[in-house]
């Protein structure tokens, strides 16, 4: 699993015109999901991203998570995250998995973060085509892949 998460102000999905979900100061987490990924992966990104200490304290030192700030998360799916562009230049998605397989762990995913956050996780549409805005707050974006932990 690879997310990248941004520390936002706020963050919004908009689906055919519509906003369909959004958050105020909080994280959005675009989640890309490999066909080799399990439900510990989506288990362990989620209590890493929850504990995530990219918030500043009163010192203005990023030492608090999302959690200990009462933020909010955003969760949107991005098969796009595993694009393969070693060879061309037209991208291979072949290492996604296929929707049967993401579906249910992105629904995992989510119920692991709020399980970890206690907090209602709000989400984009699986398999929508969507508009996603964001003011990033810092900007802080980091990168975490569960294959690859740095």
């Amino acid at each position: 699993m690879r997310a990248v998460i941004q520390r936002v102000k706020e963050a919004s999905v908009t689906i055919e015109g519509q906003i369909f979900s959004q958050i105020e100061k909080g994280l959005l987490v675009l989640l890309g999901i490999e066909e080799n990924d399990s439900e510990l992966d989506a288990e362990a990104l989620a209590g890493k991203i929850s504990r995530l200490r990219i918030f500043e304290d009163a010192q203005g030192v990023m030492n608090l998570s999302v959690k200990e700030v009462n933020g909010e998360i955003l969760t949107v799916s991005q098969f796009t995250l595993h694009a393969n562009t070693k060879k061309g230049n037209r991208p291979s998605y072949i290492r996604a998995a296929k929707p049967e397989k993401a579906i249910p762990l992105y629904e995992h995913f989510i119920r692991c973060l709020q399980n970890e956050t206690g907090k209602e996780i709000k989400t984009g549409k699986f398999r929508a085509m969507m508009d996603v805005s964001l003011i990033n707050d810092g900007p802080v974006t980091i990168i975490i892949d569960t294959k690859n932990w740095e």
